[in-house]
């Protein structure tokens, strides 16, 4: 069973920064990609940024390329995701998320686990 535990979350002005961090458990983080996904009040689910097993590849939603950085430690089964001049339309709980696959991946539906979530308030 794997356990996906993020930190990090809290509240921000406009123009500051957050790093969320995610901590699994299980020997095979290193196998599979990860992601960060965000839950705004209201919306639906949305991709935010994913890298591939080895972190040699990432991708990014349009609304954060440029801010946003993810980035993962193999040896600490942890992925990061740093946030810069944030925003206050980046306010959501924001989510981890284990892929099926090795390979960078936007789609929701090829991620299998996913972490409690932690919020992210951005006040302007």
């Amino acid at each position: 069973q794997v356990q996906l535990v993020e930190s990090g979350g809290g509240l921000v002005q406009a123009g500051g920064s957050l790093r969320l961090s995610c901590a699994a458990s299980g020997r095979t983080f290193s196998d599979y990609a990860m992601g960060w996904f965000r839950q705004a009040p209201g919306k639906e689910r949305e991709f935010v940024a994913a890298i591939s097993w080895s972190g040699s590849t990432t991708r990014y939603a349009n609304s954060v390329k440029g801010r946003f950085t993810i980035s993962r430690d193999n040896a600490k089964n942890t992925v990061y995701l740093q946030m810069n001049r944030l925003k206050p339309e980046d306010t959501a709980v924001y989510y981890c998320a284990r892929a099926t696959v090795g390979r960078v991946t936007t789609l929701n539906y090829d991620y299998n686990y996913w972490g409690q979530g932690t919020q992210v308030t951005v006040s302007s």
